[in-house]
């Protein structure tokens, strides 16, 4: 057996095989019928010339067949491309050939554009509807049978990720790494397992899983641990919670809708008694306060006992918010990483932590991490110097079919190999990291360099301002200036240019302060909760 996806789901699978896997919707599998029902797609999926190293675009919603393709992808040592479902025909026909996907694999939400993007795609074979007629007959009359063969801890995974600018690009992990670098090593919580076939152990002795280190002394923790993701599957959120909650043994509430509604989310997390919640910073976190505090006493949100972080800002205000409405949670987990790299560096806010205000864009760095300068040398801890952070240890190979972005992401230093995505931050004496922001969406003012994340976070911490985000426009003495575009909080009246910028000056460096404001209605964001850059711009720049 190997630290491979495919094996390390099987032996789970065996161990607990009738709890509760998954649900979404009105759709739930345990772990014995996940499995079995993955393997037979595998079998489908080897008649239509699937194999070791075989790329399938999975151009699906949130759903449970969605992570049967996933497993029944791996069962055969192929990789499962992650497709965005809001693309259109030329976005997938790029994403197809830069894959060399050989098939698609889709629901029928998607049915008409995946036929007729195919046609144009002479690499891919084959097109499968999981919501067709005969799909269900053909699965139930494929074999059940695990006889597909050895696995790799070498074996690919792929992830393709649009970021904020350019073109998607697949970010190539190794299962082993993947595992232990974003999927919690099979013992969320405790000790990462050594040996894969440690992973029975683990899945029945430690059901608490990610709240282990969070729960009162004598406190068990529910019998077994319950995720819900906001992130769809198509992303790196949405796939690496999940796969990491079924790697532990848990159950994964999929959000079953395609706009996130939150009080369906409250739905859930009462109907299902969900112990932990990823949310995608302010984006997520705003909103659901404001239904919180819309009806009060509605729900019964006692199971919820973690809220995690991450792709977007989580201010400091809103965790304190948060804290507060839903008294039940331990702690808030955020982080920084990315499809590129393993969790650089991390932030707890517990209860105890409550006394002191909560910050934003504050973390504590893995030992892994550092933070380099222009020439890759780490800067001393406490220099102030702003540098790229870099991590070391559980890293991507690169990028598919790209050696030259490759070449500038994933570098050698000092006979290591670190990742570097882009963030920019600077570092204390004590690895306390300070976030700036992506060095692609870097500002440069009169010379200055302005960071949008630094000033966003600011602008939401305005009485009236729901959500922000900051971008650069031309400007013709300074280059470009800095652009706000926010949306008001309920219920208040719209920000204008002055009280914002005097909100900021308490703040930020004056260079750092909106030049321009635009009001609108809601903040566009990505089906991942990022920040739609390109709109913006747009915005910025009529």
């Amino acid at each position: 057996m190997q630290f491979n996806l495919a094996d390390l789901f099987e032996r789970v699978a065996d161990a607990v095989a009738e709890r509760d896997a998954a649900i979404c919707g009105t759709e739930r599998r345990t772990y014995a019928q996940l499995d079995e029902r993955s393997t037979r797609l595998a079998h489908l999926l080897a008649g239509r010339g699937v194999g070791p190293g075989t790329h399938v675009a999975l151009y699906m919603y949130n759903s449970i067949s969605h992570l049967e393709a996933m497993f029944a992808c791996y069962k055969l040592r192929a990789v499962p491309i992650n497709v965005n479902y809001r693309y259109v025909d030329d976005e997938l026909e790029y994403l197809l050939a830069d894959a060399d996907a050989v098939g698609i694999v889709h629901d029928a939400g998607v049915r008409e554009r995946a036929a007729r993007v195919a046609t144009r795609c002479p690499d891919v074979r084959f097109v499968l509807d999981v919501e067709s007629r005969s799909f269900a007959a053909e699965l139930e009359a494929a074999s059940p049978a695990r006889d597909l063969g050895p696995r790799s801890s070498d074996d690919h995974y792929v992830l393709y990720t649009g970021g904020t600018t350019g073109m998607p690009k697949g970010v190539l992990w190794r299962h082993e790494d993947i595992f232990f670098g974003a999927m919690g090593g099979g013992n969320p919580g405790g000790p990462p397992i050594r040996r894969p076939d440690e992973i029975t152990a683990s899945v029945i002795d430690n059901p608490a899983q990610r709240l282990r280190p969070f729960l009162p002394d004598g406190d068990p923790g529910p019998p077994q641990f319950v995720s819900l993701a906001l992130g769809p599957l198509m992303h790196a959120s949405g796939q690496w919670s999940a796969i990491g909650t079924l790697l532990g043994g848990g159950k994964v509430v999929l959000y079953d809708r395609l706009h996130v509604d939150m009080e369906h989310v409250l739905d859930l997390v009462e109907r299902e008694h969900v112990n932990a919640m990823n949310l995608v910073g302010d984006a997520s976190a705003r909103p659901l306060l404001a239904k919180l505090a819309e009806h009060r006493n509605r729900w019964d949100t006692s199971s919820l006992r973690l809220v995690g972080s991450g792709g977007s800002i989580l201010s400091g205000d809103t965790k304190e918010a948060l804290m507060a409405e839903l008294p039940s949670v331990l702690a808030i987990v955020e982080g920084i990483g990315s499809s590129e790299s393993p969790a650089q560096a991390v932030a707890v806010t517990t209860r105890a932590d409550r006394a002191a205000p909560s910050r934003s864009l504050t973390f504590v760095a893995k030992a892994e991490t550092v933070v380099v300068d222009d020439d890759l040398r780490p800067l001393p801890r406490g220099s102030a110097v702003v540098g790229r952070l870099a991590t070391r240890g559980r890293v991507p190979l690169g990028y598919y079919n790209d050696p030259d972005r490759s070449a500038r992401t994933f570098v050698e230093i000092d006979g290591a190999r670190w990742s570097l995505p882009g963030d920019m931050a600077t570092i204390d004496t004590d690895g306390t990291v300070h976030l700036l922001g992506r060095g692609s969406l870097c500002i440069n003012t009169g010379g200055e360099k302005v960071y949008p994340e630094e000033v966003e976070a600011v602008l939401k911490s305005h009485p009236n301002v729901a959500d922000a985000v900051v971008v650069g426009a031309p400007d013709a003495q300074f280059g470009q200036r800095v652009v706000a575009i926010v949306a008001p909080a309920p219920g208040t009246p719209a920000p204008d240019l002055a009280a914002l910028q005097e909100h900021c000056r308490a703040h930020l460096a004056g260079y750092k302060v909106p030049r321009a404001a635009h009001v609108v209605d809601v903040v566009v964001r990505t089906a991942a909760g990022k920040a739609d850059y390109a709109w913006a711009r747009a915005i910025a720049t009529p």
